[in-house]
């Protein structure tokens, strides 16, 4: 740990960390499902757009978790 740096501020320094690292993954997840996802601008989506919206946001968390399990499994 560096000098001068209280634990406090190393665990806040990573739980902001963490924070950045979701909010990126959300970003992410979003742009990729809705380029895939919404064909055409609208006022709102149609029932497809919908169902393809959960669905890839569904697989991509599921992918994601298994990934992390992986490296997990990998790590010990």
């Amino acid at each position: 740990m560096s000098q001068g740096v209280t634990p406090e501020m190393q665990n806040f320094l990573e739980e902001e960390k963490r924070k950045a690292m979701f909010n990126e993954v959300v970003s992410k997840l979003a742009d990729v499902c809705f380029d895939k996802c919404v064909t055409r601008p609208a006022d709102s989506l149609d029932r497809y757009e919908s169902a393809c919206l959960s669905n890839c946001a569904l697989r991509y968390l599921e992918t994601g978790q298994v990934i992390m399990q992986r490296i997990g499994r990998m790590n010990q």
